[in-house]
């Protein structure tokens, strides 16, 4: 297995540990992993494409591990109050329609690529999450809501992004035999 693919195994490893420190209020240790862990994600993808590295394995697991990781600790920040339930829920209903989509087009032998929206929608809710975590980290000492400011463009790229996933690839719905 390449160093990439590990990277990305590490990923979704360190979900369990960062829902258990979270869950034991070691808010600072969660953070700072989860941010770690994101690291992980521009790491490997970097690494996989200089070094001829990309595998099938990676394509797949890649962003499930990013999913996995950002969704699971949304979820705790909807537990607590922290987040919305329906920023929650847009933020899922455009990764399954976008997941359609993909499985839909996989059926007809195409495969959809990630677009720079999705691809900016996943860097701002890499920011939001140890953000929120943190208690609006580094910014809470000057009173400014960064977390939320972050957080609201996160699901504004969200939307912006499964808009254009479906725009772009509407062609799929009728290839597709819908």
């Amino acid at each position: 297995m390449n160093l990439p693919n590990k990277l990305t195994l590490l990923r979704t490893a360190a979900v369990p540990v960062f829902i258990v420190l979270y869950l034991m209020d070691k808010i600072y240790a969660a953070g700072i992993l989860f941010i770690l862990a994101s690291a992980t994600d521009a790491l490997d993808g970097h690494l996989a494409r200089k070094h001829g590295l990309v595998t099938n394995f990676g394509k797949i697991m890649d962003p499930l591990a990013d999913k996995i990781l950002v969704y699971s600790a949304m979820c705790l920040l909807v537990q607590d109050g922290t987040m919305a339930g329906w920023m929650l829920i847009v933020i899922l209903a455009r990764e399954f329609t976008v997941a359609g989509l993909r499985t839909v087009a996989a059926a007809d032998g195409l495969v959809i690529a990630a677009g720079m929206t999705g691809k900016i929608k996943t860097v701002l809710q890499m920011v939001a999450v140890p953000m929120l975590i943190m208690d609006n980290w580094p910014f809470r000492y000057i009173d400014i809501p960064a977390d939320m400011i972050v957080l609201w463009a996160c699901v504004i790229m969200t939307v912006i992004s499964g808009v254009e996933y479906v725009w772009k690839n509407r062609d799929v719905f009728t290839k597709g035999g819908l």
